[in-house]
């Protein structure tokens, strides 16, 4: 596309999202054709158990998942959701800060532990290489279509490497968020899935706060609960204005409630670039205006993950790495000193001890930076039992 013509697109897009932010409807979403669809809290399409159906591989119809229900809903079922203030479980990635390579062979004594600033004391640790459950997210909107053939061949190429083990899902994004394909095993069939992919559509919205609330909410709800959770985002920008649905604040409890890791994959283009830095300056020009937005690498680093740009042609071995990082990494739990069950954000903080700095190389922890607690009574946001 013309950069030109990126960048009237992409300032009319702006201006237009900051204009009309503060008059949207929570309960009315653009549908694929433009129009406005009525939507209800709780709409969304459930089997017996109260959950999204887990579609079978050879079903291609894509399913618009509303994402409006409240975090604490009680449909949300076992308590594997919400980490128990008994034991709590983080993974934790360590990399040299100049060249990115892993670092292994550390110690349970290598690493310093805080909850709310007050140390905490490490009872299980080890370096393991747990299952994957994968959800790639892809966005389909906005000027540029992130989503080109030499990004779907490095997206089946990364495929390759994952073991028997791994399991994969595949959501689109935009105006509304659509599961394709649901977890399962297999190259075949996510590449299936991505012949099914919606169309790029340049007149519609990156709705951020909708693809993570959503996307977090399957993972919880059909994600393997013995597995390392992650969302990898693919998109061309990093931030984005919030659509009318779930706040970026409840997305975000949303993708820490599931025990996901957040990571973006950015295909790096002088038009990617130039879109990029216009949303930035409309979303910082938005707050200013009490302008909520969602930031992609805020969140990343929030849950331990990462986002990682290159060009198009060398996201083969951005992949590489991604996957490697997220394979490797050690796991520590803890017995939390304190012993409320209030349902409240509790902020950890990972360090190495000062020997494990040792290095010439500074390292580098990668791990979430908080969990929510688990709670005894009802929470106030879990609809009332009839």
């Amino acid at each position: 596309m013309n950069p030109h013509r990126v960048v009237v697109l992409t300032l009319a897009l702006s201006l237009s999202v900051l204009l009309t932010v503060t008059a949207q409807s929570p309960t009315n979403t653009r549908g694929k054709n433009g129009s406005t669809q009525e939507r209800k809290p709780g709409d969304l399409p459930r089997d017996n158990a109260g959950g999204i159906p887990r579609p079978q591989p050879e079903m291609w119809q894509p399913q618009t998942v509303s994402g409006q229900q409240s975090i604490g809903d009680s449909d949300r079922g076992a308590d594997n959701i919400r980490l128990a203030v008994d034991l709590v479980v983080l993974d934790a990635q360590v990399i040299q800060q100049k060249t990115g390579r892993i670092v292994g062979n550390l110690t349970r004594e290598d690493f310093v532990l805080a909850e709310d600033g007050v140390r905490q004391q490490v009872t299980q640790f080890s370096q393991d290489t747990l299952p994957l459950s994968v959800i790639l997210l892809i966005d389909r909107g906005g000027c540029l279509d992130p989503f080109s053939e030499k990004v779907r061949q490095a997206t089946l190429a990364a495929l390759e490497r994952l073991r028997p083990q791994d399991e994969v899902a595949l959501m689109s994004f935009a105006d509304t968020t659509e599961l394709i394909t649901g977890f399962g095993r297999g190259k075949d069939r996510i590449l299936a899935g991505l012949d099914h992919l919606p169309p790029h559509q340049e007149e519609a919205a990156h709705c951020f706060n909708r693809a993570f609330y959503d996307a977090a909410d399957f993972m919880r709800r059909a994600g393997n609960p013995d597995g390392r959770r992650v969302i990898i985002m693919i998109t061309g920008i990093t931030t984005y204005f919030d659509c009318s649905g779930p706040s970026a604040n409840e997305a975000r409890m949303a993708v820490l409630e599931s025990g996901s890791v957040v990571c973006g994959i950015i295909p790096k283009t002088a038009a990617q670039r130039m879109e990029n830095g216009i949303m930035m300056a409309a979303a910082g020009i938005g707050g200013l205006f009490k302008a909520k937005s969602s930031n992609l690498k805020q969140l990343a680093e929030e849950t331990g993950g990462e986002v990682l740009h290159d060009k198009p042609e060398n996201l083969d071995r951005v992949f590489n790495d991604l996957i490697e990082h997220l394979r490797t990494r050690y796991t520590l739990g803890f017995v939390s000193t304190n012993r409320k069950r209030d349902g409240g954000f509790r902020k950890l903080k990972l360090e190495l001890a000062r020997p494990a700095q040792k290095s010439d190389d500074r390292l580098v922890v990668k791990t979430k930076r908080g969990y929510i607690a688990a709670k005894d009574s009802a929470s106030k946001f879990d609809r009332p039992t009839k």
